[in-house]
């Protein structure tokens, strides 16, 4: 790091946080834009992090019943054709396979040929495909429920991108089940809302609100779409994953039937969910600050950095021997089910370099090892939710006995860290010019009395790029009150806010 600046990551969050978040990216190696518009290459320290979300969310998806299947990435446009209201929200995404070879012309540049009698979609999502299949598989009540989940890549079209928040082909889970009946349909969907909600505030230390999405937010073709909303470090919300129950529409379009127990035949209730590559932003965005980024320990792709400090050629032997030791007897700690994931890092660079290297990867525990260290048997020891000059040595059998509780501690500081910057910025509002002033002066999430109409939704975000983000879930009975635009009646409190 320059000895110029005081911060590892320039601009600052505070200078100016989309390009803050772009060279967090860039310092963490996690990913780069690709050639091909539109969509970035991600690279192994942030598809190690995606594993790991994917390993977590698949282990938690196969205890609830669902199995894993895969579709053809090209869907036949009739498929999509067969449900208007979902053909026209992705109409302007969608990327169409129009011919089937490529030959040469008279230039010798290769041009498109063999055009295709029915083009292809590269699939936005996958329902209709999906629900053609649901249509042959099921034919009894005895098939239901039917629980799938698909982990793909998805194409839409993006003409503003940021990596990992909004790519054209991204990496996903998408869910897919069909069911007896609409209540069962509905619990479905709700279930898999607290599911994605546990999964990030327990693993991800991000807190989330869930709630229902507005009828103008909805999934395009869905009865209900429900949501988690979280809130960035510049108080922009971010919608981390949505669980849509989707009626009978698609089972319709589909023609999806069974015969139910009493020899009817009936059309299915159907559902689909998932969460993206989108996460990875969001947690740069919750928790990372003006040195890089910050893993949460429970999704880090290494937990313990040992870095040996070698500054004469003769002491090399004995200090790579003691970090090989210490490595060793790390590994038989188990922390979050699993044992501590250690590295050494003998790369031929200054301590200075190798350490604000890994503070810039996010890697929770760095161990520093040198002559001194092997003498007193000890590590000086870094953690990442702490500052960089806050280091300790501790006795080598304290270090290893106690690095679980380290990363539990450290797991469970960012969680409270991004909980009480949520509640700060969350405030409720009372009247009209308030809520103008608010979002002119200022940003974070706004608790306001609405009336549910779709005209002050649009008007809203005309005026002020700000958006419902939810109709939030509560424990307990909502408040009713008056709206504040129209002085009409209204249910209960809604969120507002800017967001990604």
């Amino acid at each position: 790091m320059s000895q110029k600046n005081k911060t590892a990551i320039t601009p600052t969050r505070a200078d100016d946080y989309p390009e803050w978040y772009q060279q967090v990216i860039k310092a963490a190696d996690l990913a780069e834009v690709s050639p091909v518009r539109g969509c970035m290459t991600i690279k192994p320290w942030g598809y190690a992090l995606w594993e790991n979300i994917q390993r977590v969310l698949d282990d938690k998806l196969k205890a609830t019943g669902h199995k894993n299947v895969y579709f053809p990435l090209l869907i036949p446009i009739s498929f999509l054709e067969k449900e208007a209201a979902h053909i026209e929200g992705f109409a302007k995404e969608c990327a169409v396979v129009t011919h089937h070879r490529l030959e040469a012309n008279a230039e010798g540049k290769l041009i498109p040929a063999g055009e295709l009698e029915d083009p292809y979609i590269i699939r936005p999502t996958s329902e209709t495909i999906i629900g053609e299949a649901f249509s042959r598989w099921i034919q009894s009540y005895r098939d239901l429920p039917m629980l799938m989940n698909q982990w793909a890549n998805v194409m839409r079209w993006e003409m503003r991108t940021r990596m990992f928040l909004r790519t054209s082909e991204f990496l996903w889970q998408e869910g897919h089940t069909a069911h007896a009946t609409a209540k069962e349909a509905e619990i479905h969907t709700l279930k898999i809302l607290d599911l994605y909600a546990d999964f990030l505030e327990d693993y991800m230390a991000m807190p989330v609100i869930k709630g229902e999405k507005t009828e103008s937010e909805r999934f395009p073709g869905a009865a209900s779409t429900y949501c988690i909303e979280a809130m960035m470090q510049d108080k922009k919300a971010l919608q981390a994953g949505t669980s849509h129950f989707l009626g009978q529409n698609f089972a319709k379009a589909c023609n999806i039937k069974f015969l139910s127990a009493l020899g009817q035949e009936e059309f299915v209730w159907t559902t689909s969910w998932g969460v993206s590559t989108r996460l990875i932003g969001g947690l740069i965005m919750t928790h990372s600050d003006d040195n890089g980024l910050i893993l949460p320990p429970k999704l880090a792709p290494l937990h313990v950095v040992i870095l040996p400090l070698i500054h004469k050629d003769e002491q090399k032997a004995e200090i790579i021997a003691y970090c090989e030791k210490l490595a060793d007897e790390l590994r038989t700690q188990q922390y979050a089910n699993k044992n501590v994931i250690v590295e050494i890092d003998t790369r031929e660079l200054t301590g200075g370099e190798k350490s604000w290297s890994w503070v810039k990867k996010g890697v929770p525990v760095r161990a520093e090892i040198g002559m001194k260290e092997v003498q007193n048997n000890s590590v000086f020891v870094g953690r990442r939710d702490k500052e960089y000059k806050d280091r300790v040595s501790l006795d080598r059998q304290t270090f290893i006995s106690t690095i679980a509780d380290q990363l539990d501690e450290m797991q469970k500081t960012l969680f409270s860290r991004a909980r009480k910057f949520q509640q700060d910025h969350t405030k409720e509002i009372n009247n009209e010019k308030d809520f103008y002033d608010y979002f002119k002066n200022d940003s974070g999430f706004a608790l306001a009395h609405w009336n549910g109409s779709a005209e002050i939704e649009a008007k809203i975000k005309k005026e002020l790029n700000v958006t419902i983000r939810c109709i939030p879930r509560l424990d307990t009975t909502p408040e009713a009150g008056v709206c504040i635009f129209s002085g009409e009646p209204s249910k209960q409190r809604v969120i507002f806010a800017k967001a990604y």
